[in-house]
């Protein structure tokens, strides 16, 4: 990729010469797509990013929300960070490496913000499950996480994992990092003053990465895997695990004025845009930089994208004392430069090689207004599959089975903090600074957005927010990771439009701001673009660390709170069901008051008498109800049988099942709010017994954990 002929005019119109070799590459990847957002921040101001606990929202390297005080009336003194990006290319090209620094950027973006990380979470997303290719992909990528989450000592504790025939030539791994500071301790990634000193700390810069937001703004090529290998940056987690502890110790001593993170664009992209924020310059000496190979040129210690380096902006009298710490973590420190009130200048060998304005190079790229196709939801054909059949195939489905053989490679436990772990609903992390769970639920929904962008991101959105209050929390903020394939395609960017459309709309009616994000565009190869796929990582706060489980007791009584079948008229279009039988439908439509059905949820979840808590949603009532089911305690249940394969499978959000022991009081807490149906109660035998109408579907447990062990069956 190289800077297009209307951009190279532009920057000769600004800097009144033709740019150096450095500066055009400069430009070439801080305008591109992944970092500049030319084809998305037209449309990014549909988010609502604002509330009484954002405490730091868009444009940083993290966002930074307060908690509630123990009250839970206002914001408290503790702190989280939200953040969360996309490493989709790289993760194609080398899925070992590229899942694996996905997950170091997110953390040193954490850190950055003079935060502690406490938690990751990862959204994947593959090709189908049966194809070699990606069985491939997905075990390169389950391991980068897992090897490089496990070594800096950062459970992965949520997650989601989704096979579509359309991630075939471009896989999803979407990382999210939540983190703990407070405001003493708060850091921003603004530079503060002219004469301070521009600090580098960590690895030493190489050439691996070169190139890489460029490499990122692109379709992939059919030879990309071999041709754009030495865009992918490779990862030291050990090396991570003594930055995380020596950025901990500058913190705690007061040390830095502002930070940022080396990632897209490498030392160009973070130490430009440090100083863009706050209108400054600087000037640099490439020739400090700690490199690890010999002979390298200004363009590639500018642009490397090394991993595990942080720059800090540190006061001179303080710069020793950031040295001393470094060395004690046996950590590269170089002072590379100093903030200034001009230009942006970088000097090689005593020539100047960069000297523009930072303001400019960071923000001055144009943006794309594109034309969109909105996107016509799909008529109604519905296959006509055996209904015990159709049972089977959804509940052993790659994507609604269980999702075992990936987490149980994460450390969940380290650091311990997590209350609930991943296989629930939501994962709860204990806070005890503030006396809070923190309920964390990430994930999308491709079914869904194919087939209806923006009524699929919608219930994406109600969808996270429902796997939260079945912990018994309360959304409080969330960070989204739009991904979409070529923009320049009408119906592609019509499926994005919808998709940041509605996200923005069910946040802002859910009061859930969105505080930060990412955008990958350019998820196209030779197989196809990707589905439009809205990730969101949302967090929810609650009173003390506990919740109710997902399985059932073995007596209490089963309730669906949400619409059995949309009075007989389900739809389902976006079900497994519908992708297992090759059918089409309209999307169902979502409940009316989505904010009183969370907020009752979170309110019934936490009440003495709910013994049990499950959303409904991927698969439909019928992986939910088997999901519930344990060796011990088994469910019986009645359907009306109308509309069987709508009763069973049909995927509304907002829905969820509680086992009680008051069926009573649920109905008048939900009242005016939702449907309260009484489908059954539990047993003490294990057994699953589903009557739909005249037909009868009989399992058990251990019969259902066979059918769901689809993914560790085929890959052990």
């Amino acid at each position: 990729m190289s800077l297009a002929d209307s951009d190279r005019e532009l920057v000769v119109s600004e800097l009144d010469r033709e740019p150096t070799r450095a500066e055009a590459a400069l430009f070439e990847n801080l305008w591109s797509e992944h970092c500049a957002y030319r084809s998305s921040r037209p449309l990014l101001s549909a988010f609502d990013s604002e509330g009484e606990n954002v405490v730091i929202g868009p444009g940083d390297d993290a966002a930074v929300v307060a908690l509630p005080d123990s009250d839970g009336d206002e914001a408290g003194e503790t702190y989280i960070t939200m953040g969360i990006e996309s490493h989709n290319h790289p993760s194609y090209v080398d899925p070992f490496d590229g899942a694996a620094t996905g997950v170091g950027g997110i953390v040193r973006d954490t850190l950055s913000m003079g935060a502690y990380p406490i938690a990751l979470a990862d959204s994947l997303y593959f090709g189908e499950f049966d194809a070699d290719h990606s069985k491939y992909l997905f075990e390169g990528v389950v391991e980068g996480i897992s090897h490089y989450g496990n070594c800096i000592g950062v459970p992965t504790v949520a997650g989601s994992v989704d096979f579509h025939p359309k991630y075939e030539g471009n896989p999803l791994v979407n990382v999210a990092c939540v983190g703990l500071t407070n405001e003493e301790r708060l850091v921003t990634a603004e530079a503060q003053e002219p004469g301070n000193k521009l600090v580098l700390v960590g690895n030493a810069t190489g050439r691996d990465g070169l190139g890489g937001a460029s490499f990122a703004s692109e379709d992939l090529a059919e030879d990309a895997e071999t041709e754009d290998r030495p865009a992918v940056q490779v990862g030291d987690p050990y090396a991570e695990k003594l930055l995380i502890e020596a950025n901990e110790a500058l913190v705690d001593e007061n040390l830095i004025e502002s930070a940022r993170d080396l990632g897209a664009a490498g030392l160009g992209g973070a130490s430009s845009e440090m100083v863009a924020k706050a209108d400054l310059g600087a000037r640099i000496d490439l020739e400090r930089v700690h490199q690890r190979e010999p002979n390298m040129n200004a363009m590639e210690i500018l642009l490397a994208e090394s991993q595990e380096r942080m720059c800090y902006e540190v006061e001179p009298d303080n710069v020793e004392r950031v040295r001393e710490i470094a060395e004690k973590f046996d950590l590269g420190c170089s002072v590379i430069g100093e903030v200034t009130d001009g230009n942006y200048v970088c000097t090689f060998e005593g020539e100047t090689v960069v000297d523009v304005d930072a303001y400019f190079l960071g923000e001055g790229a144009p943006m794309n207004d594109l034309p969109t196709e909105e996107l016509k939801q799909p008529e109604t054909d519905l296959p006509d599959a055996d209904l015990a059949d159709a049972f089977d195939a959804v509940v052993a489905s790659p994507n609604t089975a269980s999702k075992r053989w990936v987490y149980r490679q994460y450390d969940h436990e380290v650091g311990v903090r997590t209350s609930v772990g991943p296989g629930d609903d939501a994962a709860i992390i204990a806070v005890r600074e503030a006396e809070q769970g923190l309920a964390i639920s990430s994930g999308a929904a491709p079914n869904w957005t194919n087939v209806a962008p923006y009524e699929g991101a919608r219930a994406v959105a109600l969808e996270n927010a429902t796997n939260i209050a079945a912990k018994g929390a309360t959304p409080l903020a969330a960070v989204d990771c739009l991904n979409g394939g070529n923009p320049e395609k009408d119906d592609v960017y019509g499926g994005f439009t919808g998709i940041v459309d509605g996200l923005a709309e069910m946040c802002e009616t859910l009061s859930t701001p969105v505080v930060g994000g990412n955008v990958s565009l350019y998820n196209d190869s030779v197989a196809g673009p990707i589905p439009p796929t809205p990730t969101l990582a949302m967090v929810g706060a609650k009173d003390g660390y506990d919740a109710p489980p997902l399985s059932v007791e073995d007596d209490g009584d089963l309730v669906l709170v949400g619409d059995l079948g949309l009075e007989g008229d389900a739809r389902l279009g976006g079900s497994e069901y519908l992708a297992q039988f090759d059918g089409s439908d309209r999307f169902p439509e979502l409940p009316d008051e989505p904010t009183a059905v969370v907020e009752t949820l979170a309110a019934v979840a936490d009440d003495d008498t709910t013994l049990a808590v499950h959303d409904v949603s991927h698969g439909g009532l019928a992986v939910s109800l088997a999901e519930m089911v344990t060796d011990d305690a088994g469910l019986e249940v009645s359907l009306p049988g109308d509309d069987p394969a709508g009763e069973l499978f049909h995927e509304q959000p907002g829905r969820a099942l509680i086992q009680t022991e008051s069926v009573e009081a649920v109905r008048e807490a939900f009242d005016g709010v939702a449907p309260v149906v009484e489908l059954g109660s539990a047993t003490d035998d294990g057994r699953l017994t589903i009557d739909v109408g005249d037909r009868t579907i009989e399992t058990d447990a251990s019969e259902i954990s066979e059918r769901r062990a689809t993914i560790e069956r085929e890959l052990e």
